[in-house]
């Protein structure tokens, strides 16, 4: 478990995420503190979370069926599709920009403005490289990626770490203490936003790695290891993102815009061309294993269409996200943390039920015929669970706002105009109360009111009783046995 959240989280992006805590207002001890304390708590709910693995052998997007029933639980699976799809194009993005701005370096007279920067062709020239390699590897070579994946990612984390020993002398430390603190509301959206920018992002991954470790695996080791591997690598580049732009104000602004970039650009070029090079091979091969996931959870939304089908329309969905983002948005930071806000409304209030729901799994000794179709365990959908979502997450849009205006319309509604310009709005507090809403109400509903629909096991004890046996008496088939398990394998 330590392993595959480390691999995934030891990237010289976590640097820019200590810069982007800093730009809320804060100081470089309250970003280091308020930073910090986000990592942990939101990679403590993935380690809750990833309990549930080894208790059913289901991943967590399966296991939600639990809570939100088998037809239900295409409303958690959709935004969960969402999420993936968002960061992709993320991700496709920082590849564009960062091979372009490796052209406009070596070949400056070719590909760079007369300021320095990367021209746009030649940015359209990587997105048009990165989309088409990420588009053909996807469906037809995604095995050799898989394998290549391990060698890619110690070669990153080597590179990261060398990377620190260029850019931690240039820490001016003398400078440190020029920023003034920011108040206690900016500081608690420290901590939102960092657990937005890790942790909340991964809650509907939790319990795929975790699945295979043996059904008994105590649950402290689960949550540890899980909280220690996502949380180690980022607090790490945290602190030393923190200290770069505490010394150095300038790079906040040239992180915003180019988060990759602002910080290459700290490198001796015989250094910054193999990096580079290594940064772009990272991304593509993340954003290629990405667009294979998001075809398998399109399906799983319960999209009637082939895989191959559903790569492509994932690959056109993330060409126009990506365009968006480096073409018309005036900020790639505004539109980042509009993205993160928007999704961790959603992941969180779905995480949030899920974490209560474990009560419920826990009592059934985690019965995995809930995961089944309606009349062989499972429901269509479970009413408590899906009122609890939806008015979690309307009441958390409408608590939240956006740095970019073009996505300000299905955010704010339920402030007013001082509101959405005010420390609470900016702090991302409506993103916490729409994870406890929707934990709260569906507890009350679950627990308090007693409204909690048993498994339905009709169809098979109307099978049964037409071959004149009665229902079985044992609850489920062993969780690799069953035919949840099967049914949405990713």
């Amino acid at each position: 478990m330590f392993a595959v959240w480390f691999a995934w989280n030891i990237s010289i992006l976590g640097i820019s995420y200590g810069i982007f805590v800093f730009s809320l207002g804060l100081n470089v001890w309250q970003t280091i503190i308020a930073g910090t304390i986000g990592y942990l708590a939101s990679s403590a709910l993935v380690g809750i979370l990833a309990v549930g693995g080894p208790r059913t052998g289901l991943p967590t997007l399966t296991q939600t069926r639990f809570a939100f029933g088998i037809k239900g639980n295409r409303i958690p699976a959709f935004f969960a599709y969402l999420s993936n799809m968002g960061w992709k194009v993320t991700i496709i993005t920082l590849a564009s920009t960062t091979g372009a701005k490796l052209f406009a370096e070596l070949w400056p007279s070719a590909f760079a403005d007369t300021d320095g920067s990367s021209a746009t062709f030649t940015i359209v020239l990587w997105f048009v490289l990165v989309l088409a390699v990420t588009m053909t590897v996807s469906v037809l070579g995604h095995e050799l990626i898989m394998k290549l994946e391990v060698w890619i990612s110690w070669v990153t984390g080597i590179m990261t770490v060398a990377f620190l020993g260029f850019v931690v002398p240039q820490i001016r430390w003398t400078h440190l203490g020029d920023t003034p603190a920011g108040g206690p509301l900016v500081f608690v959206g420290g901590i939102v936003m960092a657990m937005t920018l890790v942790g909340l992002g991964f809650l509907n991954y939790g319990g795929d790695f975790a699945r295979y470790l043996p059904r008994n695996t105590p649950a402290r080791g689960v949550i540890g290891w899980t909280t220690a591997g996502l949380s180690l690598p980022v607090v790490t580049l945290l602190v030393i993102g923190a200290l770069l732009v505490g010394g150095d104000p300038k790079l906040g602004a040239a992180t915003a815009s180019d988060p990759i970039g602002a910080l290459t650009a700290l490198l001796p070029m015989w250094f910054f061309v193999p990096f580079s090079i290594v940064i772009v091979i990272s991304l593509v091969s993340a954003a290629i294993t990405g667009m294979y996931s998001s075809g398998l959870a399109l399906m799983a939304v319960g999209v009637p269409l082939r895989r191959s089908v559903t790569t492509m329309i994932n690959a056109i969905i993330i060409a126009a996200g990506a365009f968006y983002l480096l073409f018309i948005s005036t900020s790639f930071l505004a539109t980042f943390q509009s993205f993160l806000s928007l999704i961790a409304v959603m992941m969180g209030t779905m995480g949030g039920i899920q974490l209560v729901d474990f009560i419920r799994q826990r009592r059934a000794g985690w019965n995995t015929d809930m995961a089944n179709p309606r009349g062989h365990g499972g429901r269509d959908g479970r009413w408590t669970a899906i009122v609890s979502l939806i008015i979690g997450t309307v009441v958390g849009l409408g608590l939240v706002t956006s740095a970019d205006p073009n996505l300000g319309d299905i955010t704010g509604f339920l402030l007013t105009e001082s509101g959405r310009t005010g420390v609470f709005a900016s702090s991302g507090l409506g993103i916490v109360i729409a994870m406890v809403l929707g934990a709260a109400l569906y507890g009350i509903l679950t627990f308090g009111l007693r409204l909690d629909p048993r498994p339905d096991y009709s169809l098979v004890a109307a099978g049964d009783a037409a071959r004149g046996e009665g229902r079985p008496q044992s609850p489920a088939p062993d969780a690799a046995d069953s035919p949840a398990a099967d049914s949405t394998e990713h």
